[in-house]
């Protein structure tokens, strides 16, 4: 049975108390569809659009409102404030007049005006002034927009636009936390403007500060139900927090919006993937890519989508050569003539990537660039984004030269790299996020390599080479890259270990009386015929537990989702601990309380499975057919601990099983372990250094120009 109408007004007004506009002015609305001259849902929805400014709006709702109950008093005070408000005093100055003849105390309405007239009075920039601050801003000149900006602020304190200006600038030219106060100011100075709390949000998303940022997000919604980018943003960092069911809510709503709001569609389809819902997922960025052919963004999930989760060969490269092409058609004329001196004794390499910072391409990379200072290298760094933080600060001490790329476009960008003269040019991304594979397009060197970030073909002619090993790209599988294969001896990377001193504790078994199982994979690798074969290995296993850690599980939908998957299985919620993301030091330190690592396939362990292995604990991996799912197999090789591979779902379950039956090997295994992993190709920096520089040598010899 439906509400009535005094019901549906009551649960408007409550949700407009609690500041739920969007509720409200819905509860409002379905009253005027039946009873188009209620008085106090229209009086009620002025309110609403004044909180808007949307004062145009609001008067004819309470001109209705008056005309049914020309009696109450409040109607008369919003009617009032609205025309003063929209420049309007003469007309005010009747409906006072007219007010009085209703026996409404004309003292406290003639307050009402002078209060309104001096707010809309205040001393203002002009328009002009207005539009000259918009223009340096828009036009990038933010030196002087700042010099404008900072003495409208001064002249015109209780004016907002400047303070807005103020925060735009600081944010474009990197100073975050500036850009903070400003914004907050601008808030401050107009607390209705949900442009300045969407601004406030921005500011503190880009400082990470991500539960300040979706209240500052929150309330521009609050303010303006139709704001579709503040929807977006608000799901950005609902995702970023793990709050994927949250952040599917708001990008549909942005989309429902603006239906060709190409970002959210491949936003959705990101959160989709997360949540492991693929079909949709992929709908989603094949309609991002239709609204616009050119998003690279939405063509590298697609492809991150089909190399991770469901690989096939040609229908990947299918879609890889779709990428190719549109690089191909934005780039006009490539280099073929380079300024490296092919005999130099100094060999130039440079490495593009957006993850030089904490992240596992960054974990990876800082030991061997450590052991390459030893060589007759030159390293130039070129990120593409503005990374931040201590590990992004060793690794710019080890490099010769670090030129940013963002702000530069993809031409700028490859222009900026070949009069660096380099040698070799090595893309650490792929198709992952913050990659800038169309500057590969313009072969702004003559050796062009892939390597560490991915794990699939770009599917870009320019680049020359895809840097593997004998287990992750066997050369029965040259047929999946349209790069040659250049295999480094064993592995093809190595682990820097962390600067935290953590030490091995004992097998967890031996204290609790079960063992314990553990994976800090990604959740959304985490499909459902993993889920069946960890139950089996539960029940299989008795009184054993499954430790799962994910940023999702921060949250109880997260957690109770996980619950639900393994309930369905016969798990009951005893058997499974559940924690969301810690600090890289908490997060290693939580291996000592796991006895065996269980990788998740087809989309394996990688940095986890390492890190894993010198927290002393082994780790079950399946044999794969294609690059990412042979990573376990490669990490296992080259730490001489092939026997924990298995061949199918059937012997992933016997390893479980016979391996955790005995404790006694497993302690000793562990013990022994971090000692055993340095004499290793996956742990051995300056073995692993030599092979590495042994091959870009002779890669060199290849120029030919």
């Amino acid at each position: 049975m439906g509400l009535n109408v005094e019901q549906t007004l009551q649960q408007g007004i409550a949700a407009h108390k609690a500041g739920n506009l969007q509720e409200a002015e819905r509860a409002y609305r379905a009253i005027l569809q039946s009873q188009p001259q209620h008085p106090d849902a229209n009086h009620n929805l002025g309110l609403i659009a004044i909180s808007a400014n949307q004062i145009e709006a609001a008067l004819p709702l309470f001109k209705t409102a008056l005309n049914v109950n020309p009696n109450l008093e409040q109607y008369w005070v919003s009617y009032i404030d609205a025309l003063v408000k929209n420049k309007q005093p003469k007309d005010a100055k009747k409906a006072i007049k007219t007010a009085k003849k209703k026996g409404i105390d004309a003292k406290k309405l003639q307050a009402v005006f002078a209060q309104s007239k001096r707010i809309v009075d205040t001393k203002a920039p002009s328009q002009a002034q207005l539009d000259s601050l918009l223009g340096l801003y828009q036009n990038h000149r933010y030196a002087d927009a700042e010099k404008l900006a900072t003495g409208m602020s001064q002249e015109f304190p209780s004016h907002n636009f400047s303070w807005k200006i103020l925060g735009g600038i600081r944010k474009k030219t990197g100073r975050l936390p500036e850009a903070v106060d400003a914004d907050r100011v601008a808030v401050a100075l107009s607390p209705q403007d949900a442009e300045a709390h969407y601004n406030l949000g921005n500011s503190l998303a880009e400082l990470d500060r991500l539960g300040e940022a979706e209240e500052s997000y929150s309330r521009a919604i609050a303010l303006k139900p139709g704001f579709a980018e503040a929807k977006f943003n608000l799901g950005n960092t609902q995702r970023e927090r793990g709050k994927h069911d949250e952040a599917e809510s708001n990008y549909t709503q942005a989309i429902a919006l603006k239906p060709d709001f190409v970002q959210a569609h491949h936003n959705l389809g990101s959160t989709l993937q997360q949540l492991g819902r693929l079909d949709e997922a992929e709908a989603s960025y094949n309609k991002a890519i239709a609204l616009e052919p050119d998003y690279a963004a939405a063509r590298n999930s697609l492809l991150f989508l089909n190399a991770s989760m469901r690989f096939d060969a040609s229908r990947y490269l299918l879609e890889a050569k779709g990428f190719a092409d549109m690089v191909a058609e934005q780039t006009s004329s490539p280099f073929e003539n380079w300024l490296c001196n092919k005999s130099a004794k100094n060999l130039k390499v440079g490495f593009v990537s957006g993850d030089f910072e904490e992240h596992p391409v960054g974990y990876f990379l800082e030991g061997l660039l450590v052991q390459l200072q030893s060589f007759a290298i030159e390293l130039f760094a070129y990120p593409t984004n503005s990374p931040v933080g201590g590990l992004t600060d060793r690794l710019k001490d080890l490099f010769h030269s670090w030129t940013p790329l963002s702000g530069k476009s993809n031409r700028d960008a490859a222009q900026t790299i070949y009069r660096d003269g380099l040698h070799i040019l090595i893309d650490l991304s792929g198709h992952t996020q913050k990659n800038r594979l169309a500057i590969f397009g313009w072969k702004p060197a003559p050796i062009q390599v892939t390597w560490l970030g991915y794990f699939a073909s770009t599917g870009l002619p320019q680049i020359d080479f895809i840097l593997g090993d004998p287990f992750v790209t066997p050369i029965s599988e040259a047929h999946h890259f349209t790069e040659k294969i250049w295999q480094l001896p064993e592995s093809y990377l190595c682990f820097t270990p962390p600067n935290a001193t953590l030490a091995v504790g004992p097998l967890p078994a031996l204290r609790n009386g079960f063992l314990t199982f553990g994976c800090f994979n990604d959740l959304s690798r985490m499909t459902d015929e993993v889920v069946s074969i960890r139950a089996r290995i539960l029940h299989a296993v008795p009184n054993s537990k499954l430790f799962l850690k994910d940023k999702r599980l921060e949250h109880q939908l997260g957690r109770d989702q996980v619950l639900s998957r393994f309930e369905s299985f016969g798990i009951s919620a005893d058997s499974l601990l559940l924690e969301g993301r810690s600090s890289r030091g908490e997060y290693l330190s939580s291996y000592n309380r796991v006895d065996i690592a269980l990788s998740p396939f087809p989309y394996g362990g990688g940095t986890t499975s390492v890190e894993g292995l010198w927290m002393g604990v082994p780790v079950i991996t399946k044999k794969g057919s294609y690059y990412l799912s042979h990573l376990g197999e490669s990490i296992a090789h080259n730490t001489n601990l092939s026997n924990w591979i298995a061949i199918d779902n059937e012997d992933y379950v016997a390893k479980a099983i016979e391996f955790s039956s005995d404790l006694n090997a497993l302690e000793t295994l562990r013990q022994n372990l971090r000692q055993e992993l340095l004499k290793t190709p996956l742990y051995d920096l300056p073995r692993f250094a030599n092979n590495f520089a042994k091959a870009l040598l002779e890669m060199r010899e290849l120029i030919d120009h």
